[in-house]
């Protein structure tokens, strides 16, 4: 066996999206690659038979980026969008092979389409040109000044950037449909706002997600039309997000996830019924893993979805008058896609001991197969243990609890190991099990290291108040859990203490904070943090509306608390060497909450610290970065761990913060 490198992100495939036919059941899916002489990746659409009567087809063939296929009504062509020909632009192609067509011309990128029951007619959402300056105004006649990276770019509303795009108000995009005869397009929507996703029903009704217009544009509202465009109608106005609407067979209901308030990373599922009434489905726990797994059963009467639930996914079939879901497929495992396929359910599993694959199963969740091989290298690698354990800690209000991760190690080897904490990201999210983003860690297991993916308080898909309990006791409340959780792991003779910390995004806020608040920790890699927690409501794309929520002040920011609950403002009481890794152009968290640590840190003392910054990379650098980024960023983090992990933090005077409910000590490497 050959142990896991990180050159070993470019031998990886994986399937990002399903589309499905019946008769036969074909899954169209969106396969990325990398290539690695071009420093890009590849997408391309291949067809793999479920019932395995066929051998897998590659599609299409580029050049170019081939995604979001979606099969005909009819299941005789697929629509695809490729950028083949400079910009995302619509192609068709013909079911049993043949070349791909364009069809029609849009000015701008081509984001998503849908077809239309009759399979005469696409609907296609498109990027328009507007002229900042206008500052919302219908164009009535005008053209908008050619723009080039010069031009000023007015900020009169927010949001006006948004991470991995960047300025957002030069263009607007709206909905066009597109006639498969012809080529021929027609714009459907038109005003100040954003079409951030929508469904076409049987009868031929349009129901789309769209931001709001004036000052603040985040929040995203229902909106239903007919396909000429007219009867526009809003059918939302308490939710604050709302994503991905689906239709129900018979036209009549809508079904979709959102959530109540700005910045609540955890959404549930609602309904708009045929009388337009605004409802909830299941309790307020349940928790969909991926706004793109939600399907209408055949009938009509229940959806089909994969659920977050307690740090892994399963598809549920959720009755509209039920609580609780019934659960088809069930794992330690995450799932990257789902589409239902009449007699087959089709889906990508994720897990650290296993390359992302395609699977099949029966709706009951019996006969379940594996369809794709993608990454037959995999299995000459070291083979990687992925154990679900649980852990005793401290529940911030007197009390204990149990929380539950992930410890990776590598087969047959035994402890003690050094030890790298890894903290998940949201904070409202879970440790995410896919290879792209963490390939440092089974590289790490390759060498005899251990890594805890811990769920800690905070972490969504474990219930509405576990989540909620983080809102204003960031790095009071979590920390000790952590430590709680090492601490169970050296008495089971797991590590020993040479334990190291990292984490990007809320992780790598937790890791920033943990370095002052402790001395544990023999090295650490604070990736794109929240360093800052009062320049990042300001600086950040949604900091100014999820900032107030994450403090538990979500009517106002509270910059007093904001400040003691910063890393800022222990920094210079650590002492573990830190690298810090930041994407450039980052604009969820801004390079400035990486550069304000850095610096503090360095000014204060010999503390051994670096900062890297990637141009042209922002805040997806780890997993969705070129993948010469992707491959140098997780190298470093290996190289500094193993750097530092033999050497002891010298003690030091640490500023301990403490909540009134949740005291925190540190804790003597």
């Amino acid at each position: 066996m050959q142990p896991f490198t990180v050159d070993d992100l470019y031998l990886h495939q994986k399937i990002s999206e399903i589309h499905c036919t019946e008769a036969p059941t074909l899954a169209a899916c969106t396969v990325r690659s990398v290539d690695r002489e071009s420093n890009t990746y590849i997408s391309r659409i291949w067809g793999y038979a479920l019932d395995g009567s066929a051998a897998a087809q590659q599609l299409t063939h580029g050049p170019g980026n081939d995604q979001s296929p979606r099969w005909s009504p009819q299941g005789d062509q697929l629509a695809f969008i490729s950028d083949r020909g400079g910009t995302s632009q619509v192609y068709l192609l013909p079911r049993h092979g043949g070349e791909a067509r364009q069809l029609g011309q849009f000015s701008g990128a081509v984001s998503s389409l849908r077809w239309a029951a009759d399979g005469k007619t696409l609907i296609v959402a498109a990027a328009v040109q507007v002229d900042p300056d206008w500052r919302g105004q219908r164009a009535n006649g005008r053209e908008p000044a050619q723009r080039n990276e010069s031009a000023p770019e007015v900020a009169w509303r927010l949001p006006y950037k948004s991470d991995g795009m960047g300025y957002m108000l030069a263009r607007e995009i709206h909905l066009f449909s597109l006639e498969v005869a012809t080529g021929k397009t027609r714009q459907i929507t038109d005003g100040p706002f954003d079409v951030m996703a929508f469904g076409v029903s049987f009868s031929g009704d349009i129901a789309y997600v769209r931001t709001r217009e004036g000052r603040f544009a985040h929040r995203t509202d229902l909106w239903r039309c007919s396909m000429d465009g007219s009867g526009q109608r809003r059918l939302t106005t308490s939710l604050a997000m709302v994503l991905e609407p689906v239709w129900s067979p018979d036209g009549k209901s809508i079904a979709f996830s959102g959530s109540e308030k700005e910045g609540d990373a955890q959404e549930n599922l609602w309904l708009v019924d045929p009388t337009g009434r605004l409802r909830r489905l299941g309790d307020e726990s349940l928790c969909l893993a991926d706004p793109l797994t939600l399907y209408w059963h055949p009938d009509g009467q229940s959806l089909l979805f994969a659920e977050a639930h307690r740090g892994c996914h399963r598809i549920v079939k959720l009755r509209l008058d039920a609580r609780k879901p019934e659960v088809l497929v069930d794992g330690d495992v995450q799932f990257g896609a789902f589409c239902p396929a009449g007699a087959r359910y089709a889906y990508t599993a994720e897990h650290p001991s296993q390359p992302s694959e395609l699977y099949a199963c029966d709706p009951d969740g019996d006969n379940q197969v594996k369809v794709s091989d993608l990454n037959p290298w995999w299995r000459d690698r070291t083979p990687i243990q992925a154990e679900a354990r649980q852990f005793t800690v401290p529940d911030g209000n007197g009390g204990q609890e149990t929380i539950e991760g992930w410890l990776l190690r590598a087969e047959g080897r035994s402890g003690p190991y050094p030890l790298l904490n890894d903290v998940h990201g949201g904070p409202a999210a879970y440790a995410l099990l896919d290879f792209d983003t963490n390939v440092f860690w089974q590289v790490l297991c390759s060498r005899g290291w251990a890594v805890l993916a811990l769920n800690a308080v905070g972490s969504a898909s474990y219930g509405r108040e576990f989540c909620d309990r983080l809102q204003g006791r960031w790095g009071t409340l979590d920390l000790p859990q952590h430590l709680a959780a090492i601490e169970q792991l050296r008495r089971d003779g797991i590590c020993d203490d040479r334990v190291t910390i990292s984490g990007k995004s809320y992780g790598g806020y937790l890791s920033g904070w943990a370095i002052g608040h402790t001395n544990l920790f023999r090295a650490a890699v604070v990736m794109a943090p929240v360093g800052n927690i009062e320049t990042h409501y300001g600086t950040s794309d949604g900091g100014y509306y999820a900032d107030p929520l994450y403090m538990g002040t979500p009517e106002q920011f509270d910059r007093e608390l904001a400040r003691k609950l910063s890393p800022m403002f222990s920094i210079e009481k650590a002492r573990t060497p830190t690298l810090f890794v930041q994407g450039k152009e980052d604009e969820r968290c801004p390079k400035c909450q990486s550069e304000e640590l850095f610096v503090s840190l360095l000014c204060a003392g010999d503390t051994p610290t670096e900062l890297i910054l990637y141009p042209g990379e922002g805040h997806t650098f780890l997993g969705e970065g070129k993948p010469s980024v992707r491959a140098d960023a997780a190298q470093r983090i290996v190289d500094w761990l193993q750097k530092h992990v033999g050497q002891p933090v010298p003690p030091s005077d640490l500023n301990v913060i403490e909540d009134e409910q949740a005291p925190l000590t540190s804790v003597s490497a």
